[in-house]
């Protein structure tokens, strides 16, 4: 009798571990067009919790496709999804969802719905990896969800010329999510590249976001973020950080945002944040800072920019130190008379004091704001005498008898070279 109750058992628990090793690999439903699948809708519907629907090359004009239950759907030889401009592609109502390796294209513009390439609606564990997707409203778009993952994809929008933001909708958009990664992406031509919206504790590294109507990076009631390694280029207004909290920024380049209303980087009511080994380059305002403080701004690059910072006397207790400031038209303007934030050990080109006891560091306190930059501010006609023999005189005269430039905003201790680093970021200029 014992040997019967082991027997039983031993046969209940090799039944049980043989039914979770298949639901744990599942089935592979195969699509293409000599298969017994030719439809990736049909292959999906068909599939059990746990399979892989794996789509072979070839272009299946298909849309509406929901995944409603945990899959695997992995693209072989580039497959294309094509949804002809009827609708969203790509639904998913599931957790533990992996789409892998597609190429989705062609959603037309609607002005009552958000339809996207990929839609995620209230889940967590999705996985979106390497796909292609081409000429949609919006290219992925989450909501609700967490524990998701968008990495290596490349989605690609329209001619943005002479459209207006209503016409286009975000490359990647999160509303609403947590724990997000969003990685090594290509985006461009779309409103924005990467919009985030009430997300937390995410994190977005190594993307390329550029030729974007608006913004390249748009995020708003998202705190304890990090944004690492991205670059953000030629975008219509730069990108917008606004009424967050706890985020770091660090070793992003922003480069190329020209225009009457284009940043760098757009800070607004931000607080307790810190903003490392960036480079800004050749942007109208490297930074614009308004209503932002406690902020950590440090070891960046400011080259070529109109403005590097325009600082508004809303912002109180940022710290900027061990900065680079090159080839700026005005390295610093704000447009009030006194502020309440720090300077120190940074490199202004403009700066022509001394060193006598050779510690590289200047014994001339230097003052960045000039007394054309606030005019200019003030009244931003008066740009067009910007090199003028007038400015200089101006300047001149403020710099022997200062009385309009704000007092407190002045480093006293600025750098006589410009600081370099290592490859880590370590500072390799000595300050003695």
């Amino acid at each position: 009798m014992k040997d019967l109750t082991k027997y039983i058992l031993f046969m209940s628990t090799t039944l049980v571990l043989l039914l979770s090793a298949s639901f744990a690999f599942g089935s592979t439903l195969k699509v293409c067009n000599t298969c017994s699948y030719t439809s990736v809708k049909q292959a999906v519907k068909m599939a059990k919790a746990g399979d892989t629907v794996l789509i072979e090359g070839g272009v299946y004009q298909e849309h509406g496709i929901e995944i409603n239950k945990p899959l695997t759907i992995l693209g072989r030889n580039n497959p294309v999804i094509d949804g002809n401009y009827k609708g969203q592609i790509l639904t998913i109502t599931a957790d533990n969802v992996t789409v892998e390796g597609l190429t989705i294209k062609n959603i037309a513009t609607s002005y009552t719905r958000d339809d996207a390439g990929i839609r995620v609606v209230e889940r967590s564990n999705i996985r979106i990896l390497n796909n292609t997707i081409l000429n949609t409203y919006f290219g992925i778009y989450l909501q609700n969800s967490e524990n998701c993952v968008i990495k290596g994809n490349v989605v690609t929008g329209k001619d943005v010329t002479g459209l207006n933001e209503s016409s286009l909708g975000n490359a990647i958009h999160l509303w609403y999510c947590d724990n997000a990664v969003i990685s090594n992406n290509k985006v461009k031509g779309h409103r924005d590249g990467i919009y985030l919206e009430f997300v937390k504790d995410s994190e977005v590294k190594d993307n390329l976001s550029e030729h974007n109507l608006r913004y390249g990076l748009h995020f708003m009631f998202s705190d304890r973020n990090v944004y690492t390694h991205n670059i953000f280029r030629q975008n219509g207004a730069g990108v917008a950080v606004m009424y967050t909290r706890d985020i770091r920024m660090e070793h992003n380049t922003f480069e190329g945002n020209w225009g009457a209303a284009a940043y760098g980087l757009l800070l607004k009511e931000i607080t307790n944040s810190v903003i490392y080994n960036n480079t800004f380059r050749r942007n109208t305002t490297g930074i614009y800072m308004e209503s932002s403080s406690r902020l950590d701004i440090q070891r960046n690059n400011f080259d070529r920019n109109g403005w590097a910072i325009r600082l508004l006397s809303s912002c109180m207790d940022d710290t900027f130190k061990l900065n680079n400031f090159t080839g700026n038209s005005f390295d610093v303007s704000t447009n009030g008379n006194s502020t309440l934030n720090h300077f120190e050990n940074n490199y202004w080109d403009k700066y022509s004091g001394y060193d006598l006891n050779k510690d590289l560091v200047g014994d001339v306190p230097y003052r960045p704001v000039s007394l054309y930059s606030m005019l200019v501010e003030r009244v931003p006609p008066s740009v067009m005498f910007m090199r003028s023999f007038m400015v200089d005189m101006l300047d001149n005269i403020e710099k022997v008898l200062p009385s309009f430039i704000p007092e407190n905003l002045v480093d006293n201790q600025p750098m006589m070279r410009k600081i370099t680093y290592d490859n880590d970021r370590k500072l390799t200029q000595v300050i003695r």
